[in-house]
């Protein structure tokens, strides 16, 4: 028989860590020797990887703000991702880059109108990026329900990846089709639990050997494809030498022609008729219990070992849950006027937010500033960072890690604490009274340090001057 097309997929991403008000990432002394993680990631991983030409075969998925951060600090890592998904495209007819939201959040925990927001902001952030439409979007932490993929396939993507236990049975060839509303669908890939694991937790890493005979293995089953998915930063990172092995692996598949690499568009493209299959929801591929790692105490957690309680987790996402309404609704009210057309301002704001200095030209041309002055598109600005800050918030690292206090809590924090300082500008008793509301919920998330108290004391802490104004965490 023909051997199955092996899948090698890598998703990258970092919790974001820029200062909300200068957009430059922290100095992080844990880092050391280099600048901050960022910096020291890229140098075990991201660099390596583009430089031996790894993205030419290997699949993946690039967080936009972390492509945003590698574009203007490390142009040459980024354009080796670029020049990789430009090699599949010529190798094979599809690209290995597939889409991401834009931010990393827990979908299926999101509102329709949150969920299409995303998915369109991360679609037009790929296409400016790749310089074509993406196929396929890679789900943050595979967390999805049913909605989820309706959003997914009504803004035209194809096709996402799961893991085995999000369906109800996976199907004898690894990928299916899920029926939708209104007559549509889209397939689904599902990975090889026992490759990934194998691979992620570095059973098969200890040298090229044991992996490459693994996938072989795979390659020769009767089913003609298999993939095998895990986090991009494993290859150097998370374990020192992979990138090597990743690539004595892909050298050894080429000379033997025993494993024909491919990636998840060309397989479908091959695949014919798919067999349709049932979708289990809501589930994520990192917690046990669905997608409660991020609204609630369902126990899993970085540090088991640590008797930490998680009853933060539901009072920080009902904090900014209202919030985030007391926004939207400023933005109702103060765009007209300010933004001819608030609507379409907020469907094509993806075009900009990983391109740094496009931000401020996107909001002097949906101010219409030449009419209006410099000051109209200072508001309208304003009201486009309140919206992109508004986002940002549900970034799903700050309930992923352990505590309240910890750095990526923090983070989702200062971007409240930055919408509120641009609201200020356009309404400053608004701003004054959605501030004191968040501050009030956030008391109700206890922290595990008796010292820190609770989330409203962490806001207090980085965030609020003596006259209530946020400020910059590191001022």
């Amino acid at each position: 028989m023909d051997r199955a097309t092996v899948v090698l997929h890598g998703h990258f991403y970092q919790p974001p860590r820029e200062d909300p008000w200068t957009g430059r990432v922290r100095r992080e002394p844990s880092a050391a020797p280099f600048e901050n993680w960022n910096e020291r990631i890229a140098a075990e991983c991201y660099e390596p990887l583009a430089r031996a030409g790894a993205f030419d075969w290997l699949s993946f998925d690039l967080g936009p703000t972390l492509a945003r951060w590698l574009e203007g600090e490390r142009p040459d890592v980024h354009e080796g991702f670029v020049r990789g998904d430009r090699a599949s495209r010529a190798r094979l007819g599809h690209g290995n880059a597939i889409a991401q939201p834009y931010h990393h959040i827990i979908l299926p925990l999101a509102s329709r109108r949150e969920k299409e927001t995303e998915v369109r902001w991360g679609l037009r952030d790929f296409e400016r990026r790749f310089g074509r439409c993406a196929e396929g979007m890679w789900l943050p932490e595979t967390a999805v329900d049913m909605e989820t993929l309706d959003v997914l396939a009504a803004q035209g993507v194809v096709f996402t990846v799961l893991a085995p236990h999000q369906v109800a049975e996976v199907p004898a060839g690894c990928v299916g089709r899920v029926r939708l509303a209104g007559g549509r669908e889209i397939a689904v890939f599902i990975y090889d639990g026992g490759l990934s694991h194998g691979v992620a937790f570095g059973a098969l890493l200890d040298g090229s050997d044991a992996w490459f005979e693994a996938l072989r293995s795979a390659a020769g089953r009767e089913t003609p494809f298999v993939a095998l998915a895990t986090d991009g930063e494993t290859f150097g990172h998370h374990h020192r030498g992979a990138d090597r092995t990743l690539m004595r692996v892909i050298s050894r598949a080429g000379e033997s022609g025993e494993v024909n690499i491919g990636n998840f568009a060309a397989a479908l493209g091959a695949a014919g008729e798919v067999p349709p299959v049932t979708l289990q929801e809501p589930t994520s591929w990192s917690c046990a219990h669905g997608v409660e790692r991020w609204r609630g105490e369902c126990g899993c957690r970085m540090a088991p070992h640590l008797d930490l309680q998680q009853r933060w987790r539901g009072p920080l996402r009902e904090a900014l849950q209202s919030l985030a309404a007391g926004l939207d609704e400023a933005y109702v009210e103060l765009a007209p006027g300010r933004l001819p057309d608030p609507d379409r301002a907020m469907e094509t704001l993806g075009e900009v937010l990983g391109a740094p200095p496009g931000l401020e030209d996107f909001a002097a041309r949906a101010a219409g500033a030449g009419t209006g002055g410099g000051e109209r598109r200072d508001e309208a600005l304003a009201l486009l960072e309140v919206a992109r800050d508004r986002a940002a918030m549900f970034t799903s690292c700050a309930w992923f890690f352990d505590d309240i206090a910890g750095l990526e809590a923090k983070q989702v924090l200062g971007y409240a604490a930055h919408a509120l300082d641009r609201l200020r500008r356009l309404a400053p008793e608004r701003a004054q009274a959605l501030e004191a509301a968040l501050v009030a919920d956030l008391a109700k998330a206890p922290a595990n340090d008796a010292d820190v108290g609770n989330a409203a004391v962490v806001y207090a802490r980085e965030f609020e001057s003596d006259a209530g104004s946020p400020v910059p965490g590191d001022a």
